[in-house]
């Protein structure tokens, strides 16, 4: 098991994995559209879900993800594998879908730290930064905010104060590719053959920051437009190895970042709107102009940023709104599941009349 350990294998999933003959545990390490790369610790190859996993899956959520550990038939490097079930996950990055549909997009499964990672040049956004850990509280990964681009900004330090401001609880790493600063700090999250995974929009630095910390090419980069929007390098979620140990899930950049199912992480994030509307007069207070708000105090006092309190609010009916979606959809599904039911039963011998 010494090769699996390498690429993130631990006691959690031996427990969930039952030995076989012609079955070995692989882990998912880049997703296409014809199929998945899965590496077994001895050799990649490419693999195929089987029929039967697709059938049983419910949603396309519990079909591998990039991060995701298999059960697979894998004979030989140049042979095409099999992949039969999924392990259970430990920690997964969620997202809903991009567009109309109301469908969960697991983005990186089974990894120990989410880095969320934001330039500090024109493309700053602190409410951006406040959605996407939201989104990584949730995941049962530890997060974690990367700043990239310090050497592009005349005020480093008050940014990154600024973040630390709405990020209680949550590490916070300034660094420079050029200067190499702050790196040494990131290296530390590798260690046992950790897996982090990269999230953020296009152009702050990722594939660079990856460069960086492999200390090689790994990943292709390119030049930040002049209106300052990032150019997409990664085209596809993919698992590498760092050299000296720890892998890095690397992610294309997210211009459309909608919640899924994340009471909990919102809860996480924004801690200090929470604490402060304990002394509401009114349990269930929105503050949105209810008497004895202490939220709306504070912020008319200067205690908290309004923006901030947008922010929270844009939220939570981001997240009430999916919530009736979902439920429309599973009413949706159950009667179709009946109505299918009744149709079978039409047709069995055994109800005919």
């Amino acid at each position: 098991m010494t090769e699996l350990v390498k690429i993130g294998w631990t006691d959690y999933f031996a427990r969930h994995f039952i030995e076989g003959d012609q079955y070995i545990p692989a882990r998912v390490i880049a997703e296409h559209r014809s199929g998945y790369q899965v590496q077994t610790g001895k050799f990649e190859c490419l693999a195929r879900i089987s029929g039967r996993l697709r059938h049983q899956a419910t949603s396309h959520a519990e079909l591998p993800a990039v991060g995701d550990w298999v059960v697979a038939q894998a004979q030989a490097e140049n042979a095409e594998a099999t992949i039969h079930r999924v392990l259970p996950r430990k920690s997964k990055f969620s997202r809903k879908v991009a567009g109309g549909r109301t469908e969960e997009q697991v983005v990186a499964a089974n990894v120990d730290t989410v880095w969320i990672v934001s330039s500090l040049d024109q493309d700053f956004s602190l409410r951006r930064i406040e959605r996407y850990l939201t989104l990584a509280w949730e995941s049962g990964a530890n997060p974690v905010i990367v700043l990239t681009k310090s050497d592009l900004s005349d005020d480093a330090e008050g940014r990154t104060c600024e973040v630390e401001s709405i990020s209680i609880g949550t590490r916070v790493h300034t660094t420079s590719s050029v200067t190499q600063d702050g790196l040494n700090d990131l290296r530390a999250y590798f260690c046992n053959h950790a897996t982090v995974a990269l999230l953020g929009s296009s152009g702050v630095g990722k594939s660079t920051l990856i460069n960086a910390l492999a200390g090689a090419s790994l990943q292709q980069t390119a030049e930040v437009r002049e209106d300052g929007k990032g150019r997409h390098t990664t085209t596809s979620r993919q698992l590498l190895q760092i050299p000296g140990g720890g892998l890095i899930i690397d992610t294309p950049g997210m211009r459309e970042l909608q919640l899924w199912e994340s009471p909990t992480g919102l809860a996480d994030t924004f801690g200090d709107i929470d604490e402060i509307a304990k002394h509401c007069r009114f349990s269930d207070c929105r503050h949105a102009g209810e008497p004895g708000c202490a939220v709306v105090d504070a912020v008319e006092r200067g205690q908290l940023a309004e923006d901030r309190l947008q922010s929270y609010q844009k939220l939570q009916r981001e997240l009430a709104h999916l919530e009736r979606k979902q439920n429309a959809r599973a009413q949706l599904n159950e009667k179709q599941r009946i109505k299918s039911i009744m149709k079978s039963m039409r047709h069995h011998p055994k109800y005919r009349r």
